[in-house]
């Protein structure tokens, strides 16, 4: 049998079951012609119209139905539009929307931590505890970046311990140069009696 001869035989044999489906279900010959013919012209009319137009149109529909009117962002700026691509930009918004800590690739993590390592430089009370938190984090940096276990590349950068210090040393003064002109404004006592206020009070 020829490759024609054959195709036009699976086209009857398809056929027969689809009029055989047709009679079980109760619909007649007519109407099977009808809503053939009812496809093919949707099938005309959409071949009418591209891609790009029944997108638009489809957005001005949504639009004139209210559909947008009560989007999280109508009328705001969206967040990080505009700014540099970040291939890591779900992980960091996941990581941020469920305030998740402790959890993630380091080198989010890492990112996340170098944002806030000022803060916690700032808390600590000697240049000894200073450097050991910069020495724990450069290592940990360093150790990230042999990407061992895959992930997104580390782009943190290690810390200058020295510098570091140095500008803690500066922040502490400025801060003791702060205190020292409100207790010449204030008086100590009051300042003393603040102190223990919100020592008492809690944070």
């Amino acid at each position: 049998m020829s490759g024609g001869s054959s195709g036009s035989f699976r086209r009857r044999v398809e056929r027969a079951a689809e009029l055989r489906s047709l009679r079980v279900s109760g619909m007649s010959v007519r109407e099977e012609e009808e809503l053939a013919a009812a496809e093919a012209k949707e099938r005309e009319l959409r071949a009418k119209f591209d891609d790009a137009a029944r997108a638009e149109y489809l957005v001005r529909d949504a639009m004139a139905q209210g559909k947008f009117d009560h989007l999280k962002y109508a009328g705001k700026p969206i967040p990080g539009l505009g700014e540099k691509y970040d291939p890591d930009w779900w992980v960091k918004g996941l990581i941020q929307r469920e305030n998740i800590t402790g959890m993630g690739p380091r080198a989010i993590l890492l990112r996340t931590e170098d944002a806030g390592l000022d803060d916690r430089i700032d808390e600590q009370h000697s240049e000894k505890q200073v450097r050991q938190l910069l020495d724990d984090f450069n290592a940990r940096v360093i150790d990230a970046r042999r990407q061992l276990q895959g992930g997104p590349p580390v782009v943190t950068k290690t810390r200058d311990v020295d510098s570091e210090v140095r500008r803690w040393v500066e922040r502490r003064a400025a801060r003791a140069a702060v205190v020292a002109e409100l207790a010449a404004q204030q008086g100590p006592e009051q300042i003393r009696r603040r102190w223990w206020r919100r020592f008492w009070s809690g944070p």
